[in-house]
């Protein structure tokens, strides 16, 4: 823990309008500070983009799991105690998707930008960054995981070596193109009918796979080496780790019955709908790098999709990050430039609401600066406490290379007694939520 003297008065710099830089701004103007929200939105976007919005969600429309007994689910509980900005908006425009905490991409977007609009203390600034902040004044930078050229040689005499991975993006079709004489209505074990689904034999299964494998691919640059983050691989990569490893990855039909033969298809392919009209889905695991010729072709073979009508097609974009365990400090400032902090995927993060906790546990850290006083950072036994300690390097010593992370309950402190899984996780909810409680005690007003 560290405190500082009060910064001089001034807004707060946050460079970046995505899920942790609204969080961040949102967070500081609430509570009584100026800030100024630098986003180069409308007049630029990354190739990954295709909104104007702040807070885009590009790779899917889900947050994953709200269920309470896992990493992520507990996340979300924390951040609506703590009146997240991102959760708020989720839970509000949230579509049918059974378990998981699915949106309407663009109404999700559209309430984050009406709540920040006109918020006293907030004004934005339509612009790219393309150098660092000048004066004595605080700066977060939530530039996110496709960080602009301009800006990244900016920070590179700070943060040394980038690091990237490679992350894609799930393609997204309309729903009056989809054939609903092979689809069914179907969640996995019963649970409600929020998934359209497509069922494969395994003649077909075994087809599709042939034809992923063989597929032309988006090449790398000469100069790059491809880097998957693991747990967002393109289909055609998990295809080559097996034959039946989508069936028993994305395309698993545990739980699942085909209602016309009353029988557990070899595989499915499962899609989740993307707005409430109903009126697209997105292939749910189908992130690829196949080229657009390829998706239409190869994805347009699969049952109920020969007539698909393509919204947005699949892609490969860099996801570069900083070795944070190395550069920040105890409040997520950088260690070489203590007036500049760090938010969301840039920092090694990874997934829509962890880049949304990161926001709000970096401008709890500016809040704490702003009015001299020391920044108490979560119990490493909550969810977001968790990720503090990922982003601290604390309790992954052993690890060669800091790697991005979604919340886990591996990256809790272990209980010392034996129990049995299930129990193990109750218990760490339970204890999770024992210490958020006395911490949010100690650092809310």
């Amino acid at each position: 823990m560290i405190t500082i003297n009060p910064t001089p008065p001034g807004p707060t710099l946050v460079i970046g309008a995505g899920l942790a830089g609204v969080e961040a701004a949102f967070w500081l103007a609430r509570h009584g500070h100026a800030v100024v929200l630098v986003e180069q939105k409308p007049h630029q976007r990354s190739p990954a983009h295709q909104s104007d919005l702040p807070a885009e969600l590009v790779c899917s429309n889900s947050l994953r799991s709200d269920e309470p007994l896992t990493g992520i689910g507990l996340l979300h509980e924390e951040l609506r105690l703590l009146d997240s900005l991102v959760l708020r908006a989720a839970d509000a425009h949230r579509v049918p998707a059974g378990s998981a905490l699915a949106v309407d991409r663009s109404a999700f977007s559209q309430s984050i930008a009406d709540s920040l609009q006109g918020l006293p203390g907030l004004s934005w600034k339509h612009e790219e960054a393309t150098c660092m902040p000048e004066g004595e004044g605080l700066c977060i930078v939530a530039t996110g995981p496709l960080t602009s050229e301009a800006f990244s040689q900016a920070l590179a005499p700070l943060l040394g070596d980038k690091l990237y991975f490679y992350d894609a993006i799930a393609p997204v079709v309309a729903a009056d193109s989809i054939d609903m004489e092979m689809a069914f209505r179907q969640g996995r074990f019963q649970k409600g009918e929020d998934y359209l689904n497509l069922p494969l034999d395994k003649e077909g299964y075994l087809c599709f796979i042939h034809a992923l494998r063989t597929a032309q691919k988006v090449p790398p640059h000469a100069f790059e080496e491809l880097r998957y983050f693991e747990a967002c691989l393109p289909i055609e990569a998990m295809a080559e780790r097996g034959e039946e490893t989508l069936a028993f990855g994305p395309l698993k039909p545990i739980g699942l019955r085909c209602p016309r033969t009353g029988k557990r298809p070899h595989a499915v392919v499962q899609l989740r709908q993307e707005d409430r009209a109903q009126t697209a889905y997105n292939l749910v695991g189908f992130q690829t790098r196949l080229t657009y010729a390829e998706q239409k072709r190869v994805f347009g073979s699969l049952p109920g999709l020969q007539n698909a009508r393509w919204l947005r097609l699949g892609q490969i974009h860099r996801n570069t990050f900083m070795d944070a365990p190395r550069l920040l400090g105890e409040d997520m400032s950088l260690v070489a430039k203590p007036t500049l902090f760090f938010a969301g995927q840039i920092t090694g993060v990874e997934g829509y609401t962890e880049s949304a906790a990161s926001g709000v546990l970096t401008a709890m850290a500016v809040q704490a600066r702003l009015e001299g006083r020391v920044f108490i950072p979560p119990p490493p036994e909550t969810a977001l406490g968790a990720l503090y300690v990922h982003l601290r390097g604390q309790l992954s010593s052993a690890q060669r290379s800091f790697q991005p992370t979604h919340i886990n309950f591996g990256l809790f402190p272990p209980f010392p007694a034996k129990l049995r899984k299930s129990d193990r996780k109750a218990a760490l909810v339970a204890r999770a939520r024992a210490g958020f409680r006395a911490w949010a005690g100690r650092v809310l007003p």
